[in-house]
């Protein structure tokens, strides 16, 4: 190749892409862009162990890792536009980078509350920049207020709680995480933090921020009229994908209503030659034939084997089918193995008051489980779900 291939977005699936494309063979230029002025890390522990102090840095690789490796990582130079014509990348600095191939890996930016940038100490948890703000104010925090019980949300509650800080967490659905993983299992993860401490509020929403004359944030209105104080906030009101970028590009993007992001085949490419995308910000084409977008850890390592493959031609590994993904929160691991919907038949299995065990049902078949401290429970069902087996065969092994 001519030029070099390029990765727009350092986050975990860029990096993952980089690494997958040298150990495919490349050995041409890998140049790979990131908006943040530190190299790629991990972002799960930032609404845990980070937030709680634990640790100050969640490096993905070395520093010498990426001269190692030849990847000529540029950092504090976001993407800000593209010519697919000219394949050139347009950096937010004013200069160009040609590429021979461009891979789209930005990712996802936190929707804001309405009004959160008029008032200090409203937060948002993406970035490592993120964390340390949040960790700065719990220690001068006497309440804080969690909007959105999502992972995120319920994650911050958790690792609020342990460092005894009072939580109101305000969902506006029936029960955290009820739009993921149903009402039922909604409510037994709203048990947990319940347990916890948590003043958990669910069905309503927030009205309006308040602030004091100075503009610090004092508290908010919810929905019902309510008042609740809190010198610290954090909205997580979940995400969108960053593909403002990609304006007049020509690259197919999916309507926000649809969830947003890159369309892409089941192996990356976009409908633009040379161009790929990968990650948070891309939505693969399912076996079904919809496109999906996937917000998993797992699942970002997964679709850079599979891209880096097809891009130079070489033969793909044999790469599990079965979606997972986690949350920590307290002293629990909440676990996922599948595509498990709030729409699907959901069948509890087991409930000891704190830890749980559900299976999910779609058109009859095993479609997914969840459990909360039943790793070995959860992940011996991986053929189940990938042989799609049937409700009267696992039920009836069940009981």
């Amino acid at each position: 190749m001519s030029a070099p291939i390029v990765i727009a977005g350092a986050g975990l699936a860029g990096l993952r892409t980089a690494e997958e494309l040298r150990r495919a063979g490349y050995e041409g230029e890998l140049v790979l862009l990131g908006d943040e002025p530190r190299a790629p890390y991990d972002r799960p522990p930032l609404s845990k162990q980070f937030v709680r102090g634990e640790t100050t840095a969640t490096p993905l690789r070395p520093d010498e890792f990426y001269d190692e490796k030849k990847i000529d990582l540029r950092l504090g130079t976001a993407a800000t536009g593209v010519d697919t014509d000219a394949k050139q990348v347009r950096l937010a600095d004013g200069s160009t980078v040609t590429y021979e191939h461009l891979i789209v890996a930005t990712g996802l930016r936190p929707r804001l509350l309405p009004g959160a940038d008029e008032v200090t100490g409203v937060h948002v948890l993406r970035s490592h920049d993120d964390a340390v703000a949040i960790r700065e104010g719990v220690r001068d925090t006497t309440a804080a207020l969690v909007i959105g019980a999502g992972f995120i949300g319920c994650e911050l509650a958790a690792s609020l709680r342990a460092q005894n800080v009072p939580v109101v967490l305000v969902e506006p659905q029936p029960a955290p995480l009820a739009g993921v993983l149903g009402a039922a299992l909604g409510e037994l993860v709203a048990r947990l933090h319940r347990a916890e401490g948590v003043d958990l509020r669910c069905g309503v929403g927030v009205a309006e921020l308040l602030a004091d004359p100075a503009g610090r944030v004092r508290g908010a209105r919810l929905a019902d009229g309510a008042e609740v104080t809190a010198d610290l906030v954090v909205s997580g009101i979940g995400s969108r994908p960053v593909t403002d970028w990609l304006a007049g590009s020509g690259i197919e993007l999916a309507e926000p209503a649809a969830g947003g992001g890159v369309f892409a085949d089941e192996a990356g490419r976009t409908g633009v030659p040379g161009v790929w995308a990968v990650g948070d910000v891309a939505a693969w084409r399912t076996p079904t034939g919809e496109h999906r977008r996937i917000e998993h850890w797992t699942n970002a390592g997964e679709q850079a084997k599979l891209l880096a493959c097809a891009l130079l031609g070489v033969a793909a590994p044999g790469i599990p089918q079965v979606p997972y993904f986690w949350s920590d929160q307290y002293d629990l691991k909440l676990q996922a193995l599948g595509t498990p919907r709030a729409t699907d038949d959901i069948r509890i299995l087991a409930d000891d008051g704190r830890k749980f065990l559900a299976y999910y049902f779609r058109e009859g078949r095993l479609s997914g489980v969840v459990g909360a401290g039943m790793t070995g429970q959860v992940m011996k069902m991986r053929a189940k779900i990938a042989a799609a087996a049937p409700v009267e065969e696992l039920l009836g092994a069940s009981q």
